[in-house]
């Protein structure tokens, strides 16, 4: 006989599970119990459940495994909740494991309960509680197996007190050898036959393509018939972007060369597209709208005359502003090499990338300006280029969310996949340090940097300290305007006037310094780059205070950037 919460852990080792973050609560301390006798799994114990989710979710993010993470009932599982929907918006398998009074025989009334199932099944793809000890391995297997089949996302589990306690005779059940299917030969064909048609093809990379093979075909295939690329935001680094064909990045809505390219576009091979994100073009029924008025809402229409290939996991989602002319639909790397195969066999035409490339030119050099700005406090162009320069190649930022989050996805040249870590799908604030704090864990010898602006970072400040107690290498740059400066960039958009959106912070160097961490003040603009360098070649948590100045970003973001491109 196995006791419920033994067997519990047993099967999320055979399962891979190498952590398990979160809090413990009196509702799963059967199940806390066995986890201290693991040999195989390590509890990172933080301070906030909202913090265990995020970093649960970022590891899933990095390795493709689910990242597991664990609250008590009623509070600790509310708090779960942004980032269930963090992992279930942006793709990152992810379990949560909850605990919960008796079913069977409670003597507490309602003390604490919460229809905690009901609340995240909206938020999850899955959502179970269990009521037999026996069922512990299929649901495990059930929960993980589509925690990690495509699309990524949350799941969750409850576990009750005599549930928990329970004795069973049942064991793990090992997981299945899985492929997934592959495109159909005949897409793969109409896809190649319509890319050699083309006279101005186009790869837009986005979320879906930010897979290892994935990644290795698509630069295989720029390098080889040389079809130039954007990215959305959470497509940024799945292709070198130091590569000659990289045209940018659609940080911006609508409006920014990157948008210019794309209407230079007759075929778009778009790979990886997912609603969640804003999207880069929008297709409309009817010739192709000319002016700057139209570009003010929708960041490409694309006209009937453009062709859209949807290269994806699943078919596109049925939505009145895109719909793919032709969808192979299948594994993404899988269906690229076919594709790149597809290519080698056939004569291929003298495609006209001259327009494409005449943006490319103006783009590159709106990007370099104001890189070597020495106004303080700091201005976003030079924070970037300073933050570039300080990182090595293989180094991983993890961006909270705020205004500097447009200026890196622009502004930020991602050399490799999973090296800019941002959220382009809920875009929560609270995120960037336990992301941060899980890159370390899945790479301990790479540079690791979480950029928050100070009002995320205080969401939730408080796991410096779990970074400091488990010995971490990371640093944390904070972004002070003392604001809530996206917010305060809209406002100005939208013609309000400047209210409600200024705060006051601690001494960040005195408030790192009180959890054992090393606080740093940057005071000039010059010695910003230097600061950054000592830190990330110095063990251990490092909290940089950085002033900035957003003063322009209404002015660069809003117009000019606008009546740059559409100049060209």
């Amino acid at each position: 006989m196995t006791k419920a919460s033994d067997l519990f852990v047993q099967a999320l080792e055979q399962e891979g599970v190498r952590y398990v973050f979160g809090i413990p609560g009196e509702e799963n301390l059967d199940f806390l119990d066995s986890l201290s006798r693991s040999e195989k799994i390590q509890l990172i114990l933080t301070r906030h459940e909202q913090a265990a989710g995020f970093m649960a979710a970022t590891y899933g993010r990095f390795t493709g495994k689910t990242g597991v993470c664990l609250s008590t009932l009623g509070p600790g599982a509310t708090n779960f909740t942004t980032a269930a929907a963090y992992a279930q918006l942006g793709g990152m398998p992810m379990m949560m494991i909850t605990g919960q009074k008796p079913v069977k025989k409670s003597k507490q009334g309602r003390f604490q309960i919460l229809d905690v199932v009901e609340m995240m099944k909206p938020i999850t793809k899955y959502a179970h509680q269990l009521v037999s000890a026996d069922n512990i391995p299929s649901r495990v297997r059930e929960a993980l197996r589509l925690a990690e089949e495509e699309k990524p996302g949350a799941v969750h589990l409850e576990l009750p007190e005599d549930i928990a306690d329970e004795d069973t005779e049942q064991y793990p059940i090992a997981a299945s050898t899985v492929r997934r299917p592959v495109a159909e030969e005949k897409a793969i064909r109409f896809a190649v036959d319509r890319i050699v048609a083309a006279r101005s093809p186009l790869l837009v990379i986005g979320a879906g393509a930010n897979r290892k093979l994935t990644s290795k075909m698509l630069t295989q295939m720029v390098d080889s018939y040389g079809i130039p690329f954007v990215t959305t935001q959470l497509g940024k680094g799945v292709i070198d972007e130091r590569h000659p064909l990289y045209l940018g990045c659609a940080a911006l809505s609508a409006g920014d060369f990157v948008h210019r390219a794309i209407e230079a576009a007759d075929l778009i091979i778009n790979v990886g597209h997912d609603v969640i994100e804003k999207p880069p073009f929008f297709m409309q029924h009817g010739h192709m709208a000319e002016g700057s008025d139209h570009h003010e809402t929708n960041p490409v229409e694309v006209s009937t005359g453009t062709q859209v290939i949807h290269v994806s996991f699943r078919s596109a989602e049925v939505d009145p502003v895109y719909f793919p002319q032709l969808e192979v639909i299948g594994d993404i790397a899988n269906a690229i090499w076919q594709m790149n195969n597809g290519l080698a066999e056939r004569e291929l035409p003298a495609w006209d990338f001259s327009r494409m490339m005449t943006v490319k030119e103006h783009h590159d050099a709106n990007i370099s300006e104001g890189s070597d700005d020495g106004r303080f406090p700091v201005y976003p162009q030079r924070l970037v280029a300073e933050v570039r320069k300080a990182m090595p190649d293989d180094g991983i930022i993890c961006l909270d969310n705020g205004v500097y989050k447009i200026w890196f996805a622009r502004n930020y040249r991602a050399y490799g996949s999973n090296t800019v870590l941002l959220d382009n799908a809920l875009a929560t604030m609270g995120a960037g340090l336990p992301s941060a704090m899980a890159a370390h864990l899945v790479h301990p010898k790479r540079k690791v940097m979480a950029i928050c602006g100070d009002g995320g970072f205080m969401m939730n400040s408080q796991e410096l300290e779990t970074a400091v107690r488990l010995g971490m290498n990371v640093v944390c740059l904070i972004l002070n305007d003392s604001s809530y400066g996206m917010i305060r960039w809209k406002q100005a958009n939208m013609g309000f006037h400047d209210w409600g959106l200024e705060y006051g912070n601690p001494d960040f160097v005195k408030y790192a310094e009180s959890y054992g961490a090393q606080g740093h003040r940057v005071e000039s603009t010059a010695e910003l780059g230097e600061v950054l360098e000592r830190c990330l070649n110095t063990e251990g948590v490092h909290l940089v205070d950085c002033p900035v100045d957003y003063s322009e970003n209404d002015e660069i973001l809003n117009r000019t950037i606008r009546k740059l491109s559409a100049a060209i």
